[in-house]
């Protein structure tokens, strides 16, 4: 036999063994649940949640929901509602610092990030809720 034809048909039969392998794996992976989530929809605590609404003087979750539909940031809302501004913004801090210390807890995030993240927690915050989403 030649040795062109031995070393074609040894590279086809490797490649198709591989290949075969291959194809019998699926090429679509899921993409992985993130460990952790700024709206943390599962494990909010109701009554941070009902104090966030009292410090924004709102009825309800859905009124406030609405309202921030309408494009009103959360600062116009307090203010034109009769609600304490910082006061919501205090409850916020509270809030996103358990979750960093969760997440600093579950090792998702080092200490070095823990710290920094925790030092920008209010100013993104107050930052946001003067912001208004059209």
């Amino acid at each position: 036999m030649n040795i062109k034809r031995v070393f074609i048909l040894g590279t086809m039969i490797v490649t198709m063994s591989f290949a075969g392998s291959a194809w019998s794996k699926s090429t679509i992976s899921p993409i992985p649940e993130p460990k952790w989530s700024i709206v943390d929809l599962e494990n909010s605590n109701e009554n941070e949640d009902d104090d966030l609404l009292s410090a924004l003087n709102q009825a309800s979750e859905e009124e406030l929901a609405e309202k921030l539909y309408q494009g009103h940031s959360l600062r116009t809302i307090a203010e034109g509602s009769g609600g304490d501004f910082a006061k919501a913004i205090a409850i916020q801090i509270k809030q996103l610092q358990s979750q960093l210390d969760e997440r600093l807890a579950s090792g998702s995030i080092s200490s070095e990030q823990h710290a920094l993240q925790s030092l920008e927690i209010a100013e993104l915050l107050t930052e946001s809720a003067n912001k208004t989403y059209i």
